[in-house]
């Protein structure tokens, strides 16, 4: 889901503003209520601009229809935003600014607008990656490169060595609901927990327990190499094939899980990862060899064995699970390569393939179900610079493209966050 893009010397996934609170409190509590029949807010980093900037988009609870809000596009408060993530109590939208090394946080107004409250740096350089826990009170962010050893020069393109998983608490206010981004946990000596070379992606099970980061140990080029600049080397430290770094997660300590990491195969390069809500298992994408690891995850410690193997099309990158209401299970997965979704149904508890469907335009990276009725489902297109938008039959999956689908952004989107609305309650402040 995050592998490294390049065009202009960007990177990303699969793949690198400030205001005061006094200020947006004041403009929070002002904020007008959005129209009854939007069910969510939609939040899009693209970073072909600089600053990056986040689109912002009703979503029409009849059709999956797309609308643009006032003001939208936002600053994202750096350069080229590549992940951004929505607090499970819809009050906040955390977005990761990969040049800069930085996590903006915004509040969310009822209408759906942003408001940044609070600019905070990494410990290492070029974060790819975040994810939140199921309870709002952690951020897990992942540096691409991790921080160097005392004394010795940064890690760069020219100087590559293993990443970072970043670990953030998040206090939240007790009234607003707000959350305030702490410093990163310690652990140990350092502020951080080490992973492998050019980590692209991670996850938390829903029970908040586990956090998955899937390693690469290879560049993966997602459109043409570089003009300029310098495709980074493996270094000697990192293995020669994929794996998945585990790490049990809890408020007071995080560890890593025994055996970790976990070899994806030889040669492999995983870029994606989801973690299914049942908490028993995590799928992985394999941008190589074009294939999708299920892997079953071991009750109470977390260690990881792989359970099936599935064909995916071509540079499979980002995928998610949508439980409809009709209790089916599907998992979503994006073929960069293919510009398309290969839909798959989870009943028999491992990936069965059920039809593949374009998914609006091309480039397809991040995806995602809309979190209210779990009906319509959204694409970030990076290469075609839409949204490509659709609505899905509970009963068996399948696609339907939305009403004037797909949808412009501005430019090069790399990500897609969400959060419910109901007549203005559910959301905001």
């Amino acid at each position: 889901m995050r592998a490294v893009i390049r065009p202009n010397h960007r990177k990303h996934l699969g793949r690198r503003l400030l205001a005061s609170a006094s200020a947006a409190a004041l403009s929070l509590l002002i904020a007008s209520c959005a129209a009854s029949n939007t069910i969510d807010f939609l939040y899009v980093t693209s970073n072909l601009q600089n600053p990056g900037q986040i689109n912002v988009f009703e979503v029409d609870s009849e059709s999956g229809a797309l609308k643009q809000i006032a003001d939208s596009p936002y600053p994202s408060g750096g350069r080229n935003p590549v992940d951004e993530v929505a607090s499970p109590n819809g009050k906040n939208l955390y977005v990761i600014n990969h040049d800069d090394n930085t996590i903006v946080e915004f509040a969310i107004g009822t209408d759906g607008k942003l408001y940044p409250l609070q600019t905070v740096n990494t410990p290492g350089t070029e974060p790819v990656a975040a994810a939140i826990s199921p309870t709002g009170n952690a951020l897990y962010v992942l540096d691409y490169y991790g921080p160097a050893a005392p004394g010795q020069p940064s890690y760069t393109d020219l100087n590559p060595g293993p990443g970072a998983l970043v670990v953030y608490p998040i206090a939240l206010d007790s009234k607003s609901g707000l959350g305030t981004i702490g410093s990163p946990q310690t652990i140990g000596a350092a502020n951080y927990l080490p992973v492998q070379c050019f980590p692209t992606n991670l996850t938390v099970t829903p029970n908040g327990s586990f956090v998955y980061v899937t390693n690469t140990n290879a560049v993966v080029v997602t459109t043409s190499p570089p003009v300029t600049g310098t495709v980074p080397t493996l270094p000697a430290v990192c293995p020669a094939s994929g794996t998945v770094s585990a790490f049990a997660v809890s408020p007071s300590s995080d560890t890593q899980v025994s055996g970790s990491p976990f070899s994806t195969g030889a040669g492999s390069q995983p870029t994606g990862i989801i973690a299914d809500p049942g908490n028993a298992s995590i799928y992985v994408t394999d941008s190589r060899f074009n294939q999708l690891y299920t892997f079953s995850i071991q009750s109470g410690s977390g260690a990881l064995s792989l359970a099936a193997t599935t064909g995916t099309g071509n540079m499979p990158m980002g995928g998610t699970v949508i439980t409809p209401a009709s209790s089916s299970k599907f998992l979503y997965i994006t073929n960069y390569k293919d510009g398309s979704l290969g839909i798959y149904s989870l009943a028999s508890g491992t990936p069965s393939l059920l039809t593949t469907s374009n998914s609006g335009s091309s480039g397809p990276l991040c995806v995602l179900g809309e979190p209210d009725a779990f009906r319509f489902l959204y694409t970030a297109d990076y290469i075609g610079g839409t949204i490509g938008g659709a609505e899905l039959n509970p009963s068996n999956g399948t696609l339907t493209t939305n009403q004037n689908s797909p949808y412009p952004t501005a430019g090069q989107p790399t990500c897609v966050a969400a959060i419910t609305h109901t007549g203005g309650n559910k959301n905001g402040l």
